[in-house]
């Protein structure tokens, strides 16, 4: 008697607690904070790497290699550019959006 007691007991509150953890509401995603991150590397490993560039072009130019300093200065010039670019339109593409979906 006292065994089918404890059992209906127990039955009882784990139905009363699966109810409970049915109704919670799901949590929110969290979301990878990316502006963060651009923010990051656009203020510690840029400045990094272009340092380093200049090192590299400054022992190029001592050398007397000229030609393939003002090469690698100009793919780095292009690359910087397309880099711009890019933002601009990540940047244009985030106004478009906005204004197709408001």
């Amino acid at each position: 008697m006292i065994a089918i007691e404890l059992v209906q007991a127990v039955w009882s509150s784990t139905t009363h607690a699966t109810d409970a953890l049915a109704q919670a509401p799901a949590p929110e995603p969290k979301g990878i904070d990316t502006e963060g991150v651009v923010s990051f590397f656009a203020s510690k490993i840029a400045p990094i790497l272009l340092a380093v560039l200049g090192v590299i072009f400054i022992g190029r130019a001592s050398r007397g290699e000229i030609s393939k300093v003002l090469t690698s200065s100009a793919i780095a010039i292009i690359g910087l550019a397309f880099i711009a670019g890019a933002a601009t339109l990540f940047f244009v593409g985030e106004y478009l959006i906005d204004l197709i979906f408001q």
